[in-house]
């Protein structure tokens, strides 16, 4: 009956990643709720499983807007492998370095791209690219170094960041910045996986059920993104920041 449970967050999941990011908001407090206590008491197993499981939708999720919206591949591509080298290097350094210096750091990035994302009533609906090829390519590969390591070391929040600077910086819409993310979360989730897998910290009898749900998620989110188009994605993408920032105050300032 666990396991149940676990697939339908898990499909749920799915489908808020797909569209905007912040499954994970999901899918981990899921996993360590109905997961047996023994297992859920080791913290590496449960992010292991939930990295495995939110990989599978990812990779669908990238497959699905590849076949629908135009990403520029020569810019994200290298940006991709910049971002998985990197976030195998900040899982290592986290390994000796605490990381909850980065929460007030996070929530307070969180809300400024709330507020800048609600007050620009434009932001993110007109595809208008700002860099010529080259330096979009580096610029690019800047944010995957920052956003691989940031994800390698901390985690929360990166989708929603790496669209906003998509949109923010590259000019890119809210599809087309949504798709990109997911090709550089591909590359950062698959370093997690097998940085996990190597120290055996994945339950693949829960991983794989529940990546086969997420997988049918990120379907539906990505064909409902595809559908109702940018002004759909930007009113998601501010519930989900919206609600990370509720999480990391409770963190902060609640307990």
């Amino acid at each position: 009956m666990d396991l149940v449970w676990l697939c339908g967050f898990a499909f749920v999941a799915g489908l808020v990643d797909a569209i905007v990011g912040g499954g994970g908001l999901i899918q981990l407090p899921a996993l360590f709720v109905f997961l047996p206590e023994k297992l859920a008491a080791s913290v590496p197993l449960v992010f292991g499983t939930n990295k495995l499981a939110s990989m599978c939708g990812t990779g669908v999720a990238m497959a699905q807007y590849a076949r629908r919206v135009p990403i520029p591949w020569r810019s994200i591509v290298p940006a991709a492998v910049t971002a998985f080298v990197f976030s195998a290097l900040g899982a290592r350094v986290v390994q000796s370095v605490e990381s909850d210096f980065l929460k007030p750091l996070t929530l307070a990035l969180l809300i400024a791209v709330a507020i800048y994302t609600y007050s620009r009533k434009s932001f993110g609906h007109l595809h208008a690219p700002r860099f010529l090829a080259d330096h979009e390519r580096l610029a690019a590969m800047a944010v995957g170094l920052v956003i691989g390591f940031y994800d390698g070391f901390f985690g929360p929040g990166t989708g929603s960041f790496l669209i906003f600077l998509f949109i923010g910086l590259f000019g890119f819409d809210f599809l087309t910045a949504s798709a990109s993310a997911k090709v550089i979360n591909l590359a950062t989730n698959l370093a997690a996986v097998i940085a996990f897998a190597a120290y055996d910290d994945v339950l693949y009898g829960y991983a794989l059920p529940m990546g086969a749900c997420n997988i049918a998620g990120a379907l539906v989110g990505t064909r409902l993104a595809i559908l109702k188009g940018n002004s759909f994605v930007r009113t998601l993408f501010l519930g989900v920041v919206a609600v990370m920032i509720a999480r990391f105050a409770w963190e902060q300032f609640a307990r």
